[in-house]
């Protein structure tokens, strides 16, 4: 799951362009290995119909309200899903969960390990996560394939997610267990 790995933070044009040139690399490998073993990639992205579905949050950032369909920051970055295959799941709130149909999603397909990708570790990926593990999912949060504004939110972040709602493990083990996953999925 890429949380937020779409045009709005990705794109150096766009007001909420985030520093993300050290996840771009490892994300491309972790995504090039998911897709060779057949698992499902989805990513999530803010995007409002209006302003009512903003809410507070458009409030609190009124520039989230740019984030309609017809924005073109409002899509997933090429690099990420370069063939226009991978699933699309719109959310309203931090949380990929949040008003969105990730849930209904995961569970048509008999998720029960959510691979986490994106920003920004310490606010969506963060809030991700938790509802995860509440919602009984694994989460697991590739430590390279995250980032956020501050180093220190992010490192902080990362020692909180570790310690209380998943697991962060660096992308050659998640590797590893994706291609062990495979490998037991063909016997």
């Amino acid at each position: 799951m890429l949380v937020d790995l779409f045009r709005a933070f990705t794109d150096p044009q766009s007001p909420f362009a985030m520093p993300i040139d050290g996840l771009v690399a490892p994300t491309i490998t972790l995504l090039q290995q998911a897709r060779a073993v057949g698992v499902p990639i989805i990513h999530t992205l803010v995007r409002y119909n209006n302003d009512a579905e903003a809410g507070v949050m458009g409030e609190k950032n009124p520039a989230l309200r740019q984030l309609t369909a017809d924005s073109p920051f409002a899509v997933v970055d090429d690099r990420f899903d370069p063939d226009g295959v991978d699933m699309i799941v719109d959310k309203k709130g931090a949380s990929a969960f949040h008003g969105s149909i990730l849930r209904g999603v995961l569970n048509s397909l008999d998720v029960d390990t959510v691979i986490v990708a994106g920003v920004s570790t310490s606010g969506c990926v963060r809030a991700t996560v938790i509802d995860a593990i509440q919602l009984g999912l694994r989460p697991i949060v590739v430590q390279e394939c995250t980032a956020d504004r501050s180093e220190f939110a992010h490192e902080l972040a990362l020692v909180d997610i570790e310690s209380r709602y998943g697991d962060v493990e660096p992308l050659e083990h998640v590797i590893t267990e994706l291609q062990r996953h495979d490998g037991d999925r063909k016997e």
